[in-house]
């Protein structure tokens, strides 16, 4: 028998052992991880608890809000978020501050909203940047300190990186609202608020110059009727490219929904819709 022959016949023999080997069910350092719980906590996680909550509770038990996010985004630099409140905005309890947090990206808090009771139902809609597999997470604070938080684990990445879109520069700020549902006077009433924006991360490269793009985002977002306040949001690179947010209010009379938008260049636009 050749010498060639005996080695390919060791290498085969090789390969079959190595084949009937246990598999351990951990990804190796650094690698795609696996089993991960929707409830489960990070490393990260641990740290922006701490950082922004310190030693207070957080109750995780579904009983005052929900995230809903799909487990296997279409595309990570848009990936639709849903908080659905269990409690109605009273004057004797309500939510008072929505934080919405991707474990793992680089700028892990997206949004933080303080809201007032005269948005009817702190429920929330947008779309985030996911930049590798992470926890999303929302954490709802009352009006009496609770803290209740959700979370979901959703598979994705290349969110904070995905070559941007250019086509709506000449755009950029134009603010618009929208009633899907129409108006419910008294009642909680669903808007649609979108910016033209490119949210740019400063992680996307130009494919043109090979370049990082400077990072230019919305960073606040302020909403009023008439003269009261609905709710201010805080917002980072973290939301996908021309922000979108849908929220309720509750029209007591016609006035005029008012939009305040302000982005990290200090760019301010605004937009209006009349009720009524």
């Amino acid at each position: 028998m050749s010498l060639l022959r005996i080695r390919r016949r060791a290498l085969i023999a090789s390969a079959a052992s190595a084949a009937l080997l246990p598999v351990v069910g951990r990804a190796a350092p650094g690698g795609l991880p696996s089993n991960v719980g929707h409830a489960d906590s990070s490393p990260e996680w641990e740290r922006l608890r701490e950082k922004l909550f310190g030693a207070r509770p957080i109750v995780a038990d579904g009983s005052r809000v929900q995230l809903v996010v799909p487990l296997r985004a279409a595309y990570g630099a848009s990936v639709p978020v849903k908080v659905v409140s269990k409690l109605a905005q009273s004057e004797s309890l309500y939510v008072k501050r929505l934080v919405l947090l991707v474990d793992k990206n680089p700028s892990p808090v997206a949004a933080t909203l303080d809201l007032t009771t005269d948005i009817g139902q702190a429920d929330l809609e947008t779309r985030l940047r996911v930049d590798e597999y992470s926890h999303v997470r929302v954490v709802s604070e009352l009006s009496n300190g609770e803290l209740h938080t959700d979370s979901r684990y959703c598979k994705v990445s290349g969110g904070c990186s995905a070559p941007p879109n250019r086509d709506q520069l000449h755009n950029i700020g134009k603010t618009v609202m929208r009633l899907p549902e129409g108006v419910h006077m008294g009642r909680p009433t669903p808007v649609d608020l979108t910016v033209i924006h490119p949210n740019d991360t400063g992680f996307e490269l130009n494919q043109q110059t090979v370049m990082y793009i400077p990072p230019h985002f919305v960073r606040s977002i302020k909403l009023r009727y008439g003269e009261r306040r609905l709710f201010d949001a805080e917002l980072d690179f973290s939301v996908s490219e021309n922000p979108s947010l849908r929220f309720c209010f509750v029209p007591r009379e016609a006035g005029e929904l008012r939009a305040e938008v302000e982005d990290s260049k200090d760019g301010r636009y605004s937009g209006v819709l009349r009720i009524g």
